[in-house]
């Protein structure tokens, strides 16, 4: 065992059921480990690196302004953090911008917002959210709340009350769910952690417009599935809906830790002087880093190459009899296999060169959205040789 993983396993608390590598090196989808053994990347840090390891423009700009300036409170004002909060309104349509460090923080903050909203307006006693069966909002005591996965739902009593929840894709059960002590309904427009599943698109329309009827919020978590990662810069652009509140993160900062949290014009006023903060929020140099994956990725020949890269995929791997089914967006690719276990098959996967994540039971794909044809191709390879083992010869 190397030095790295000793002094993890004896020095780090053990929340995380680590791959056997110590990675010490990385440039675009490829990194390596001690010994200079090289992998190709199909996880980028669980969609975070979203311009691959070390991109040469994210490297500069970043070290530039940590030269020049690295923190200042939120009592002042910095240039990166307006840019940043300019270019992400112009991206998507939103009035204004909370930033944070997480998703989780960015989640946690559109509760307050959506529960506020509803407090000034109609006072207290309408509170709660609504929230879909099967996701994952965060980790978080709030968060795992509103999550809507019963294995979370343990070990941490009491959970913070207030969620409700309606199962996904059933516009009646939702409806059902809608009394007047509900402020606001949570989704992901694909369910990640869930297994990469993408909600009905009438489902989903027709949820914004009964909640504008009835004057909820709308929350879409796109802290995955935001900023390019589905092929268009929000997820929710393909399913023709806007929502009044939506939160990123992973992407956003290119590898550095930023939540954001963006308002339409019936929110961006909620929130006032002492009612949130957050020390480390917009981070001069966390946004310089964020201005560069934005400014790359919100051009729609970036976001058409996400696209030609995500058939690529999906060409490569259809056909395979081991893959039963193929689900997501984009550069988001969840792969339900039929006989053998997902989590076996990343670490087939590790041993011949390729990094891979795994999502319930299935194998789940998020590589850099810059990557490149050849190392796309190479990690394609390992991964169709792996699952044609399990091929049945033909009678």
């Amino acid at each position: 065992m190397s030095a790295i993983k000793e002094h993890d396993k004896k020095q780090i608390v053990g929340t995380y059921a680590r791959f056997d590598l110590a990675i010490v090196s990385g440039k675009s989808a490829t990194c390596w480990d001690e010994e200079g053994k090289s992998y190709i990347d199909f996880t980028s840090g669980i969609g975070v690196n979203s311009l691959g390891y070390c991109d040469d423009e994210w490297v500069q700009v970043v070290s530039a302004q940590a030269g020049r300036l690295q923190h200042t409170s939120n009592l002042y004002y910095t240039a990166p953090c307006v840019e940043l909060a300019d270019r992400l309104c112009e991206a998507t349509g939103y009035d204004k911008v909370f930033f944070g460090n997480s998703g989780a923080e960015a989640n946690e903050a559109a509760i307050k917002v959506a529960r506020k909203y509803s407090f000034d307006k109609y006072g207290e006693g309408r509170n709660k959210i609504v929230c879909l069966r099967n996701s994952f909002h965060g980790r978080t005591v709030t968060t795992l709340s509103a999550t809507g996965q019963d294995v979370f739902h343990n070990y941490f009593f009491p959970f913070t009350e207030g969620f409700v929840f309606a199962e996904a894709n059933d516009l009646v059960d939702v409806v059902s769910k809608l009394d007047d002590s509900i402020c606001a309904v949570m989704f992901e427009c694909v369910q990640g952690e869930g297994g990469v599943i993408p909600l009905d698109e009438a489902f989903l329309q027709g949820l914004i417009s009964l909640c504008e009827k009835k004057d909820i919020l709308t929350i879409a978590d796109e802290v995955q599935t935001g900023v390019g990662r589905t092929g268009t810069f929000l997820a929710s652009e393909q399913f023709g809906i806007k929502p009044d509140i939506t939160t990123l993160a992973k992407g956003l900062g290119g590898g550095l830790p930023i939540g954001a949290v963006l308002c339409n014009e019936k929110t961006s006023g909620v929130l006032s002087y002492g009612d949130h903060g957050s020390t480390f929020g917009g981070n001069p140099v966390v946004c310089a880093g964020a201005n560069v994956c934005v400014n790359r990725i919100a051009s729609e020949v970036f976001l058409e190459e996400v696209r030609r890269k995500s058939l690529m995929i999906k060409d490569a791997l259809m056909g395979i009899r081991e893959v039963e089914s193929l689900n997501g967006l984009g550069l988001m690719v969840g792969i339900k296999l039929r006989t053998q276990a997902a989590k076996e098959i990343a670490q087939k996967c590790l041993k011949s060169g390729l990094m891979v994540l795994t999502a319930k039971e299935k194998i789940r794909l998020l590589p850099p959205l810059n990557i490149t044809d050849d190392e796309l191709l190479k990690g394609l390879e390992i991964l169709r040789g792996i699952l044609l083992e399990y091929e049945e010869p033909l009678l």
